[in-house]
C-alpha cells in the first residue's frame, strides 16, 4: 500500500497549484486524509485534513480561505488546491492517512497511517 503525492513545483506569489495524493492497493475514501508541510528549518505543520465518511474538513489558520482539500473516490485520490500562494507557503508537502480532528487538525501520531513521499512547492515573490 502506498500514497504518491505530486503536483509540486515553482510558482509566483499569487498563483495556484493543485497537489494530488494518489493511493495504490487500498481504497483511500475509507480513510481520513491529512496534508502536512515542512519548510526548511521549521517543524512539520498539519495544514488540512478531510474526514473519511463525510465532507468535514479542517484548515490551519495559515491556509484557511486559500487552500481547499477534496477527494475523488473514483480516482482514489485526494487533492489540495492551493490558491493565492505566498512565499511562506514554500515547503515540502506530504499527504497521509491520519486521523482528522476537526478542531486541531490532522493527527500525525497515528501508528496505522500511510505516508506519501513529499512534493516540493516553491513560491517566489
Amino acid at each position: 500500500v502506498q500514497l504518491q503525492a505530486s503536483g509540486g513545483g515553482s510558482v509566483q506569489a499569487g498563483g495556484s497549484l493543485r497537489l494530488s495524493c494518489a493511493a495504490s492497493e487500498f481504497t483511500l475514501s475509507h480513510y481520513p486524509v491529512g496534508w502536512f508541510r515542512q519548510a526548511p528549518g521549521r517543524e512539520r505543520e498539519g495544514i488540512s485534513c478531510i474526514s473519511a465518511d463525510s465532507p468535514n474538513t479542517y484548515y490551519a489558520d495559515s491556509v484557511k480561505g486559500r487552500f481547499i482539500i477534496s477527494r475523488d473516490k473514483i480516482k482514489n485520490t485526494a487533492y489540495l488546491q492551493m490558491n493565492n500562494v505566498q512565499p511562506e507557503d514554500t515547503a515540502i508537502y506530504y499527504c497521509a492517512t491520519v486521523g482528522c480532528n476537526l478542531k486541531y487538525g490532522p493527527e500525525a501520531v497515528d501508528p496505522h497511517s500511510v505516508w506519501g513521499h513529499g512534493t516540493l512547492v516553491t513560491v517566489s515573490s
